[in-house]
C-alpha cells in the first residue's frame, strides 16, 4: 500500500507570526501537527521542540516500528502504542524543563496530534485540540477528541455543539504538551484501508470545517493541491489563527483479491458490532476500540463452542454461519450473523446457563473478559456507554421474564379452578420461552437516552466552531500573503531520507531560526 501526502502552513490573517509546526518523516511514515501557545515566541519554541522530540524518540526506537511491520503481533502493537505515548511524554518533559530554565517562557506549551502508519495499521497520539480526520467510503470520522473547555462543557450538558460559535471559551484547552512536566496522552490504532484520506490540522483550520467541506476537499484528485485549498478556505472564512494542514492518502497501485478481502472483513466486523444493542451508543472511534479487542475464531459444523454448567470468559459475535443454543436438550434459539451469545461472562463468573453448538461452519469474533475490562478501565466514557447498554438489555430481559412468569401462573390458576373432583390435573411445565429469554436477541425499545452518553465526538457530524465572515476576502493575494504561506516543495516526495517541516522550507523571518523546526535532513 502506498502512502501519499502533502502539507502546508500559513500565518493566517490576524496573527503576526506562526506558532504552528508540522513534521513529516517519509521513511517512518510519521506525520505530526503542533499548535504552540505562550508569549515571547514561546509557542513557536514549544511546537518546534515537540515535533523534533517526538521524531527523535521514534527514530531512536525505529526497531519497534520495523518489528511490527515485519510481523503484526498483539505484543508488537502494544509496544508501538507505548512508544508513541512515550515520545509525547518525553517531549512534554523537555518543554517543561526548558520553560523552567527561561522565565520568559514559563507556561509555554503546545497541542500535538501525530499519526504513524506501520504496514496496514495507523497509530495516533494526541494531546490538545488539533485534530485528525478520516474520510472513508464517503463518511467523515473525527479520530481525535478535543481536550478543550468547549468539549468539557458539551460533555456536562452545559453547552450544545452548535452553540460553540458564541462561547468565550473557544480557545481554551484542558490538556497540552509542556505546560506541566507530564501529560496524559490519548492513543488510538486502527486499520488503514486503500482509499482512506486523512487530515491532520490545527484548530486554525478545524474551526471552519463541517462534514461536507471536509469530505469534498479531502477527496480531491490531486493530493498536492488539497492543503493549499484548505488554507485558502480558512483565510477566506476569516483566518482567525495560524493554519496548518497535513493530508495523507492510502492507495494501492493495483487492487488484488487480498486487498478486497481485507476491506470487506474490516467493514463486516464494524457493521456487525454497530448493530448490536450492547454497542448501540458507541461512536465510530469507540467501535474501532472494541473491534481491536476481538479475535477471529472459526468453528467447524456441529462443533461444541461451550457447554452449560462450565465456566467461561469469552463473549462471541457471529459473522458467518449459525449457532444453536440449548439448555438441558431443550432448543432455545438459533442465531445467525449479527447474533451474539455468552455476554454474561463479561459481568459474572457464574457457569454458562446454556450450551452453544455450531450448526454449520462458523466465523465469529471473540472478546475476552480481561481485555474488555482493560478497555473499560482505560476509557471511563466508553465504560459508561457500555454499562448503560447492559442495563437496557438486562432490563428488557427482566420484563420479558416477568411477562412469561405471569402467563404461566395464569395458566396454572385456570387449570386449578377447572379441576374436576377426583381428577388429578397435569400442570404444564413453565413456558420454554421463559428459559429462552437469556438466549434470544433483544432489541431495546422505549429506552432513555441520557445526555451523559454523548459528547462532541459522538455528534453526527463535525460543526464549525467559528462562522465564516462575509466579504472578508477580496480575492487578491499579495506578495506578503504568498510569503506568509509555507508549502512543501516538489522534492518533498522524492528524497526518501528527507523530513520536511514548516520552517525548513520557509525563508527565515525570525531572529532565532534555530528555534524553529527541522533542518530538512533525516538521520540515516
Amino acid at each position: 500500500m502506498e502512502i501519499r501526502f502533502w502539507a502546508a502552513t500559513d500565518v493566517g490573517r490576524t496573527r503576526d507570526h506562526n506558532e504552528d509546526n508540522f513534521l513529516v518523516d517519509k521513511k517512518l511514515n510519521l506525520f505530526v501537527v503542533a499548535d504552540g501557545m505562550g508569549g515571547h515566541a514561546a509557542g513557536e519554541v514549544a511546537s518546534s521542540m515537540a515535533v523534533r522530540e517526538v521524531r527523535r524518540v521514534i527514530a531512536e526506537h525505529r526497531d519497534v516500528v520495523e518489528n511490527y511491520v515485519k510481523e503484526e503481533t498483539p505484543a508488537g502493537r502494544q509496544a508501538l502504542i507505548r512508544l508513541i505515548a512515550s515520545s509525547i511524554e518525553q517531549a512534554c518533559a523537555r518543554i517543561f524543563h526548558l520553560a523552567q530554565e527561561n522565565p520568559d517562557k514559563r507556561g509555554m506549551g503546545t497541542t500535538l496530534s501525530m499519526m504513524l502508519v506501520a504496514n496496514k495499521r495507523g497509530f495516533i497520539g494526541h494531546v490538545g485540540d488539533s485534530r485528525i480526520y478520516l474520510v472513508r467510503a464517503g463518511q467523515v470520522h473525527q479520530l481525535t477528541e478535543d481536550h478543550s473547555l468547549i468539549n468539557e462543557l458539551i460533555k456536562r450538558g452545559r453547552l450544545k455543539p452548535g452553540d460553540a460559535f458564541d462561547s468565550p471559551y473557544k480557545n481554551a484547552v484542558t490538556r497540552a504538551v509542556g505546560v506541566y512536566e507530564s501529560v496524559e496522552v490519548d492513543t488510538f490504532d486502527f486499520d488503514v484501508l486503500p482509499g482512506d484520506n486523512y487530515l491532520l490540522c490545527s484548530d486554525g483550520l478545524s474551526c471552519y470545517l463541517d462534514d461536507d467541506v471536509t469530505r469534498s476537499y479531502l477527496t480531491a484528485d490531486n493530493v498536492k493541491e488539497i492543503p493549499e485549498q484548505f488554507i485558502r478556505l480558512a483565510n477566506e472564512s476569516g483566518g482567525k489563527d495560524n493554519i496548518t494542514a497535513v493530508v495523507v492518502r492510502a492507495q494501492v497501485a493495483r487492487e488484488d483479491d487480498a486487498q478486497k478481502k481485507r476491506v470487506t472483513e474490516v467493514k463486516q466486523k464494524l457493521d456487525t458490532l454497530r448493530v448490536l444493542p450492547l454497542f448501540k451508543y458507541l461512536g465510530y472511534r469507540d467501535l474501532v476500540k472494541v473491534m481491536n479487542l476481538t479475535e477471529p475464531r472459526k468453528f467447524k459444523g456441529d462443533e461444541l463452542i461451550f457447554e452449560e454448567e462450565t465456566r467461561g470468559e469469552t463473549f462471541y459475535v457471529i459473522l458467518e454461519g449459525r449457532v444453536r443454543i440449548t439448555k438441558k436438550d431443550i432448543h432455545l434459539a438459533d442465531l445467525g450473523p449479527g447474533g451474539h451469545f455468552g455476554e454474561m461472562a463479561m459481568v459474572d463468573k457464574a457457569p454458562r446457563s446454556a450450551t452453544a453448538r455450531s450448526l454449520e461452519p462458523i466465523k465469529a469474533l471473540a472478546i475476552e473478559r480481561s481485555q474488555f475490562y482493560e478497555l473499560m478501565r482505560a476509557d471511563p466514557k466508553l465504560s459508561v456507554k457500555l454499562m448503560w447498554s447492559f442495563i437496557q438489555v438486562l432490563n428488557t430481559r427482566l420484563r420479558m421474564t416477568n411477562s412469561e412468569l405471569l402467563n404461566s401462573h395464569e395458566t396454572i390458576d385456570i387449570l386449578r379452578q377447572n379441576q374436576k373432583p377426583g381428577v388429578v390435573a397435569e400442570l404444564p411445565n413453565v413456558d420454554p420461552g421463559l428459559q429462552a429469554v437469556a438466549a434470544l436477541p433483544v432489541m431495546v425499545t422505549d429506552e432513555l437516552l441520557p445526555d451523559f452518553l454523548f459528547d462532541d465526538a459522538d455528534h453526527p457530524g463535525t460543526d464549525p466552531l467559528i462562522r465564516a465572515e462575509e466579504g472578508d476576502d477580496d480575492g487578491v493575494e499579495t506578495a506578503d500573503d504568498a510569503a506568509s504561506r509555507t508549502t512543501v516543495p516538489d522534492e518533498f516526495e522524492v528524497d526518501d531520507a528527507q523530513i520536511e517541516s514548516a520552517d525548513s522550507v520557509m525563508k527565515t523571518r525570525l531572529d532565532q531560526p534555530a528555534l524553529r523546526v527541522g533542518d530538512g535532513t533525516a538521520d540515516e
